[in-house]
């Protein structure tokens, strides 16, 4: 069953976030306006090292005003490739440059109100290149061994989305 999208009307739009209307006829037939949220893509990098230990930032996220411990991520530029753009915020949020990067997990958070996407990428190897360049993104920079990344997500220490997927990833990859 396919929804048809007979409209798109601009509402709203920043650099990060496009508001949208849209009218939509349902596979009932039933006609009406529906609301979605474009964002730009993210990036995530999942720096595993020798000692099984996931390299993660302890943010405060001031929208929901709750602390946690997330992977590094950020946005996807216009004409970046997501892999590149992991590599770019792995290194300005961390001081680390990730060794090759492979895709993990791909996915679509809230896709029924949104089409964001997450590109998720492991790197088993990275260098120290120096501290971090983008200083508003974490309180501190941790590598958390991935056997306590259970306790830390029934504990809601972990509650980023994009985060959860990853290090959830992680889990399942058993490399």
């Amino acid at each position: 069953m396919r929804w048809q999208v007979h409209r798109e009307r601009s509402v709203f739009r920043t650099p990060w976030v496009h508001l949208t209307f849209l009218d939509v006829e349902q596979p009932d037939g039933r006609q009406g306006e529906y609301h979605i949220i474009r964002l730009r893509d993210v990036a995530v990098t999942a720096l595993l090292d020798e000692s099984q230990r996931v390299l993660m930032l302890w943010r405060h996220r001031f929208v929901t005003d709750t602390w946690g411990w997330e992977l590094p991520m950020g946005l996807v530029e216009d004409g970046e490739e997501p892999v590149d753009a992991a590599a770019r915020e792995l290194a300005e949020e961390t001081g680390w440059r990730p060794g090759p990067l492979r895709p993990l997990i791909y996915a679509q958070p809230a896709n029924g109100i949104t089409d964001a996407q997450h590109f998720v990428f492991r790197a088993d190897t990275a260098t120290f290149t120096g501290p971090p360049t983008e200083l508003n993104e974490s309180d501190r920079i941790e590598w958390i061994p991935l056997s306590e990344i259970g306790e830390l997500i029934r504990h809601r220490k972990i509650v980023s989305s994009a985060t959860l997927v990853g290090v959830m990833a992680l889990l399942l990859d058993g490399r």
